[in-house]
């Protein structure tokens, strides 16, 4: 009995033990014990982690002659970051307010130390609670936000959490128009006070799965409007613009072209009519075409995730024919099953004239506890060796290791090194002298970006099922126009409503208000689709 529990026991002690015999050796070179930190959240996934980190390590060892370890924090999307990073420094600022200043702490304080638009009638308790959060180094714990589209950062800088890295007056030489410009085709490239700088650029397209597209007859999609084709009903891969500000921007980017054709259509129609009231009208008309094509394309969706990166992956696996995404994940599908298989089945297609090059920002967090190494990292993403990775092949001189990344650099000095052409990824590629370029217009929908996002949300994911059947049975009725209009009435979520009423709800202090506005939203887009679904099938 007794050799038989010492033999359980040494197989219990083998068991807990054998992780730590099989855990790899500490390679030559790698990080020791006095290896400084860093700690960066991101959005970004494996592969750019892996390449930034081993790069800026290898680059921070020549500079200072020091070792560093970066701590990745990997929660989500954009949106996830942005309210772990507001739950953290609400706590970290009531801590500040009630034991360093000495202050009562409460909801008033709350709400206004973040609040970058205090109205003029503010009360002094909120403009002294936003003023000592400015003034102080409250801390989430965190240096560096590395990656998400402008408007996160905008928040974070208007909020406060993001503060000037001071890179603007170190290498004023990078931040000219042949360098860095501060904006291009509508779209900022960088904060005026240096609390966010673009690194990357980021434009949206089409991922494709062309075998599939071959067996529904679907002729390979080259704008935005080829995926409301009815073929591809329960085919297209999309994810939940308001867990993911990539594919967001990629909805607003669909929204603006709608913009910019109708106003093209009315300049031409009426010539001499004003400018100005020419703008108004188109920007509504063209909302509310957006929103349809939006609509069309929703009930053409096999799902909505909430993973940016999921669509391209499905459609790679032919699980869905096509889907829409941000470049480099569609890029990176279409390398990945060419290397792997040989097979050419997955593209990526840029919509013509239909998206814009913005750009993923790097910002300095609030309070960050290792400020001087967080600096240096903004300063190698941004330098000629940080670029290189996001565009070189693997293995060339500078360039990544293991992975290809796919990604243009911002910097568009790195288009007109012709020693680079051999070395690129997408040689091909040039983000600044593209033909049709769509032009942003940030006063068109930049003020109601959450707004679009929540309108979609109602409109398409709350209500899918009834819209894909809604849409399905005008489908087999052969397009009736009736029950097509009843399907298309978007007068609830109009240009004038998303800027009032909508706006009003998403930007209440009380967010049953939100809930409310989409329970009802909802509630009467899926009375409308199955009003439009009942038309569609009692037609003649």
């Amino acid at each position: 009995m007794m050799t038989k529990r010492l033999v359980i026991i040494a197989a219990l002690a083998f068991i807990i033990a054998l992780p730590f015999l099989l855990r790899p050796k500490k390679r030559a070179g790698g990080p020791d014990a006095n290896a400084g930190t860093l700690v960066i959240i991101t959005p970004h996934n494996e592969a750019i982690r892996h390449e930034f980190g081993r790069g800026f390590a290898e680059w921070y060892r020549a500079r200072t002659g020091k070792s560093v370890v970066i701590d990745w924090r990997v929660i989500g999307g954009t949106s996830e970051i942005a309210r772990f990073l507001e739950g953290e420094y609400v706590a970290a600022f009531e801590l500040h307010w009630r034991r360093g200043l000495g202050r009562a702490w409460g909801t008033e304080v709350q709400a206004a130390f973040h609040n970058g638009r205090l109205p003029a009638g503010a009360s002094a308790v909120e403009r002294e609670a936003r003023a000592a959060f400015l003034a102080s180094d409250v801390s989430c714990g965190i240096d560096v936000f590395f990656g998400g589209g402008t408007y996160d950062f905008e928040r974070q800088a208007r909020a406060g959490r993001i503060v000037d890295s001071g890179m603007l007056r170190a290498h004023p030489e990078w931040f000219r128009e042949d360098v860095i410009p501060r904006a291009f085709a509508g779209e900022e490239y960088w904060d005026g006070e240096g609390r966010w700088i673009g690194t990357v650029l980021s434009s949206y397209g089409i991922v494709a799965n062309l075998d599939a597209l071959a067996r529904l007859g679907v002729p390979q999609p080259r704008q935005w409007e080829d995926l409301k084709n009815p073929r591809l009903a329960g085919e297209i891969a999309l994810a939940d613009p308001t867990k993911s500000g990539s594919i967001a921007k990629a909805f607003e980017n669909v929204i603006q072209q709608q913009m910019q054709k109708r106003l093209v259509a009315l300049r031409a129609a009426q010539p001499d009519a004003e400018a100005g009231a020419l703008e108004a009208r188109a920007v509504r008309e063209g909302w509310l075409d957006g929103m349809r094509l939006m609509q069309a394309i929703g009930a053409n969706s096999r799902y909505f995730t909430d993973s940016s990166q999921k669509p391209p992956i499905d459609v790679a696996q032919g699980n869905s024919a096509a889907g829409m995404c941000i470049d480099f994940y569609g890029r990176q599908q279409q390398e990945a099953v060419s290397r792997r298989t040989g097979s050419e089945r997955v593209a990526f297609i840029p919509p013509r004239g239909g998206s814009v090059s913005s750009v993923d920002p790097i910002a300095l967090l609030r309070g960050a506890p290792h400020r001087e190494t967080a600096v240096l990292f903004i300063e190698y993403v941004l330098s000629m060796d940080g670029q290189k990775l996001w565009n070189f092949k693997p293995g060339a001189p500078g360039g990544p290791r293991q992975y290809a990344l796919r990604r243009l650099p911002v910097r568009r000095d790195f288009y007109e090194q012709p020693e680079f052409i051999a070395w690129r990824s997408d040689p091909e590629e040039s983000p600044y002298g593209q033909k049709e370029q769509l032009v942003y217009r940030a006063a068109w929908t930049g003020g109601l970006f959450r707004e679009m996002a929540f309108v979609i949300r109602v409109m398409c994911l709350d209500t899918h099922p009834e819209l894909a059947r809604a849409w399905r049975a005008i489908i087999e009725a052969g397009m009736p126009a009736d029950a097509l209009a009843a399907m298309q009435d978007l007068s609830a979520v109009d240009y004038d409503a998303a800027q009032t009423r909508i706006k009003q709800a998403l930007g209440s202090r009380n967010k049953a208000d939100e809930i409310r506005l989409a329970d009802e939203l909802a509630n009467a887009f899926r009375r409308q689709y199955l009003a439009a679904e009942r038309l569609a099938r009692n037609a003649d």
